[in-house]
């Protein structure tokens, strides 16, 4: 028979202010974003070989339970990354590196012309 299940912890962490999965360096951001397009917890756990697959379910039931002060996190990352390009694009605007990977996504986008 059956008993009580135990409590089960999310495999949540903060380091340097960003919430990462289990003992991995996956972000939570990357987990919920494979989330969003689709993605199942196996594909999740198959496309970040780090993470295991009950870590991502775990993770995934925790963002839909709590979804609101979820989003509210990957709001302010979005934000602090997009400060964080714009005042790299500012020191650099003339950044060779910058100007190839542009160009290599463009291409990606439109291959062939």
């Amino acid at each position: 028979m059956l008993g009580m299940p135990a409590a089960v912890d999310v495999p949540l962490r903060t380091e340097d202010g960003v919430i990462r999965v289990g003992r991995s360096r996956v972000t939570l951001d990357a987990v919920i974003a494979d989330f969003h397009r689709g993605a199942s917890p196996e594909e999740i756990a198959r496309h970040y070989s780090s993470l295991q697959v009950s870590d991502v379910y775990l993770v995934i039931g925790y963002y839909l339970r709590n979804q609101d002060d979820v989003d509210a996190y990957l709001d302010d990352q979005e934000r602090l990354a997009a400060d964080a390009r714009r005042r790299y694009e500012a020191d650099h605007p003339n950044d060779p590196l910058r100007e190839r990977l542009i160009a290599a996504l463009a291409e990606k986008r439109n291959p062939g012309g």
